[in-house]
């Protein structure tokens, strides 16, 4: 692994996780009626807070595209899925909560299912696939099932909402780290004009800005604890598939290998739900503030 994208993917994840914590921090206070609507965005463009977790992102996303650049994409996805633990310490300093052995098993499961599966799969670069319906069949059910979930996250938007909301925000996220990479090679080879005749770096804008409202929207309904966990277990598996599916990654495939690289991913995805359930992880949001307002009633005359 080279050192330049380990060092680009880690600060990446630092970006993103501690602005995951801030958008959170401010996205819980947005009205309810922007649910799943771009009005939300426009309301949180207000709150400085929100702004400071954008700008981590956009810096974590820059970072992640650069070593997207410089790696291939089913090594870079896990490395990314570390945010978590980032978003944890921020969560930490703010709430005061010990690590513990929830924490320390989460940590250690997600460092060592990352180590695991990069080491046994050995990721190497590859041609990317020339059939178009290939590419377009791994797009198109990662977008689809996306959808799926987004619309069955808005009629339950008080209950697994926001984890499906989450879940939808990963694989598009996912689709757009391949895409991202894509539009990056394109560059390289014929300049901006070649970048900018591909329908690629607009499709990434446009996951990027449908992925924010529903990870927004995720933020506004329900805690960390429920909402972070499933984007980030969602996001490196999309990213792997992609990679593996068209961009050409390989990974080894004999039986040792993938008994490695199927436990290495368990052991991530177990880590990111220890670690998004540890009780450092801010719990407010404003479904539990509309759930506990009827409570309060005015006093009588």
């Amino acid at each position: 692994m080279s050192v330049l994208v380990l060092a680009l993917a880690l600060g990446a994840a630092c970006c993103l996780g501690f602005g995951f914590v801030l958008q959170q921090n401010a996205a819980q206070r947005a009205p309810l009626s922007d649910f799943l609507s771009f009005r939300l965005l426009l309301d949180l463009v207000k709150v400085p807070r929100w702004l400071g977790g954008i700008a981590l992102m956009v810096v974590g996303m820059g970072l992640g595209a650069a070593a997207l650049g410089q790696g291939e994409l089913s090594l870079v996805e896990p490395l990314l899925a570390t945010n978590l633990l980032f978003a944890l310490a921020l969560s930490r300093k703010q709430s005061g909560q010990p690590l513990g052995r929830q924490g320390w098993a989460g940590l250690l499961l997600l460092a060592g299912g990352v180590t695991a599966f990069i080491v046994a799969g050995q990721p190497e670069g590859g041609t990317a696939t020339a059939d178009p319906v290939r590419q377009w069949l791994i797009i198109g059910v990662m977008i689809g099932l996306a959808l799926l979930l987004t619309a069955r996250g808005r009629r339950s938007r008080l209950g697994s909402g926001p984890v499906l909301l989450a879940l939808a925000a990963g694989l598009l996220y996912g689709v757009q780290d391949a895409l991202t990479r894509v539009s990056g090679q394109k560059a390289a080879e014929g300049g901006l004009a070649e970048l900018l005749t591909g329908w690629q770096p607009y499709a990434v804008l446009a996951l990027g800005v449908t992925g924010l409202v529903l990870v927004q929207s995720a933020f506004e309904t329900a805690s960390l604890r429920k909402s972070l966990p499933a984007l980030t277990a969602a996001q490196p598996l999309a990213g792997i598939i992609c990679g593996v599916g068209f961009l050409g990654d390989r990974l080894r495939t004999d039986a040792v290998a993938l008994t490695w690289e199927a436990g290495g991913l368990a052991a991530v995805v177990t880590g990111i739900v220890l670690l998004g359930l540890h009780p450092a992880m801010p719990t407010g949001s404003a479904a539990q503030r509309a759930v506990a307002a009827p409570a309060v009633s005015p006093a009588s005359p």
